[in-house]
């Protein structure tokens, strides 16, 4: 059925606790509010790292929880800032090298044709988690956006995200 303005809903309530940035309550110590900063260098004391695809010391790839394509993922450091420039050497080079493993992995698991590769800078930008840095690698296929994208609004994705972590974990380093 079609609303008054010709359009079809495709209806995700789930979503809602995210646009809010509502949880669910969880026992336990409370959880950082930042969702990255949950996620520790130390797999022990991580919160949330069911997405991590790999932890280095200063930074780490974790996929996308909403990605555009397979194998969206960011590169991102643990450390909780917003600018390019508030990154210290280190974490300047490991988020390079990472950004370059990234490519390389998901090239030999998924074999794209191209890529997307970024970091919007601010809520302005596109930075839907502006105050906690990330690059976004995002693996593109010609073709990629089909008819459901274009004239539906519905991404598709033929792969679920824990099988897609597994590829890539499986992957890194090789």
């Amino acid at each position: 059925m079609t609303d008054p303005d010709g359009l079809e809903r495709l209806w995700t309530p789930y979503r809602m606790a995210y646009v809010r940035g509502v949880e669910e309550p969880v026992a336990g110590p409370p959880k950082p509010e930042c969702p990255f900063c949950r996620i520790t260098p130390d797999p022990a004391t991580s919160v949330d790292d069911g997405l991590v695809v790999h932890r280095g010391s200063t930074c780490f790839a974790v996929l996308n929880l909403y990605p555009y394509n397979p194998g969206h993922l960011m590169v991102l450091p643990y450390r909780h800032v917003a600018d390019l420039t508030d990154l210290d050497d280190d974490e300047t080079d490991e988020l390079t090298a990472l950004t370059k493993e990234a490519l390389r992995t998901i090239r030999g698991v998924s074999s794209p044709d191209a890529f997307n590769v970024g970091i919007n800078l601010g809520s302005a930008a596109g930075g839907s988690l502006a105050a906690h840095l990330h690059q976004h690698v995002v693996p593109r296929w010609t073709g990629d956006a089909n008819f459901m994208t274009v004239t539906g609004g519905t991404k598709t994705l033929p792969q679920l995200l824990e099988s897609t972590r597994d590829l890539l974990m499986d992957a890194w380093g090789r």
